[in-house]
């Protein structure tokens, strides 16, 4: 048991190294026609992007309790806008690691 437990141990520590020492899939890329085309594109993600944005902050506020935008705007709740902040970047960061692929 004594003599199994330090090489367990390496293998466990090593394992990952491994793993990532693989050379890793082709990544995909878009080849543009022109720039306007990437323009295009640009308007497209940004105007998908800032939607679910704001339908992903409409549905923390809908889905919590008391009305989070009136608690902003109308009491000047700081700490209500720093959980506003946070729901929308939370939710952009996903949109993001999604448009990323």
């Amino acid at each position: 048991m004594k003599k199994f437990l330090p090489l367990a141990a390496l293998a466990a520590v090593f394992s990952p190294v491994a793993a990532f020492a693989a050379d890793p899939a082709p990544a995909t890329r878009w080849f543009l026609a022109s720039p306007l085309s990437g323009l295009a594109l640009m308007i497209v993600f940004s105007l998908a992007g800032t939607g679910l944005a704001i339908v992903g902050y409409k549905l923390f506020d809908r889905f919590t309790p008391g009305n989070l935008h009136r608690e902003i705007v109308e009491e000047r709740n700081v700490a209500a806008a720093i959980i506003g902040g946070c729901v929308i970047l939370g939710v952009c960061i996903i949109v993001a690691a999604a448009m990323i692929g």
